[in-house]
């Protein structure tokens, strides 16, 4: 056992009518926490459990290590995200609208929480397999979401079809780079808004339009 990870073994879990989903989601938001407080690399195992107030054998039976509890945090955050974002354009809006109503969509995700957020995108590509999955499960779930939100009514009779996979990989990468960056120099990721939208408008535009 090493000196950053002391034997936590012998706490109790707090007497509590928790469910097993309950000490997941404990476990997951104390990550979200010390991420936000140490970062991920500095995290530990002991961290976790000391902010989810359980044990560390109960950190076992959900996760199988501390890559696998981020990797699990991340994966919900991901999906929360692709949520919000399908859930923001206006069908009936003009297209415009609902460029920037879906960009807006995306910069308020990674605003809420910029510290998951940026080391989602920094620390992710370091870790092995599982993280490998997770990015392209996600870049592959942001790619249909964007040529499917650029193939409705609103697009379609502005002469606008769904962009190719490759300008929806450029739009994807682009803006997880751009909210990183942005982050890192620790600017609010809302000052980046007009130029996202600016730079989705210029890839979904047909080049004769």
């Amino acid at each position: 056992m090493s000196p950053a990870e002391p034997d936590t073994r012998a706490a109790p879990d707090p007497p509590a009518p928790d469910t097993e989903s309950g000490f997941r989601r404990r476990l997951l938001d104390a990550m979200a926490d010390t991420v936000r407080e140490r970062g991920y690399r500095d995290t530990t195992v002991a961290d976790v459990v000391r902010g989810a107030r359980t044990s560390r054998r109960t950190f076992y039976e959900h996760f199988s290590s501390k890559q696998d509890c981020f990797v699990a945090l991340l994966s919900e955050r991901n999906r929360e995200t692709i949520q919000a974002i399908a859930a923001a354009p206006d069908p009936s809006a003009p297209w415009r609208t609902q460029v920037r109503q879906a960009v807006e969509a995306w910069i308020e995700s990674s605003r809420q929480d910029p510290s998951v957020t940026l080391s989602w995108i920094r620390d992710t590509p370091a870790l092995g397999d599982a993280a490998r999955q997770l990015h392209r499960d996600t870049a592959e779930a942001f790619i249909g979401l964007i040529r499917s939100l650029t193939g409705t009514v609103g697009f379609e009779s502005a002469g606008i079809a769904p962009p190719t996979r490759q300008l929806a990989t450029v739009l994807y990468g682009g803006f997880r780079e751009l909210i990183a960056s942005t982050v890192e120099s620790g600017d609010d990721i809302t000052t980046i808004t007009d130029v996202a939208v600016a730079a989705a408008i210029a890839l979904v535009t047909p080049a004769d339009s």
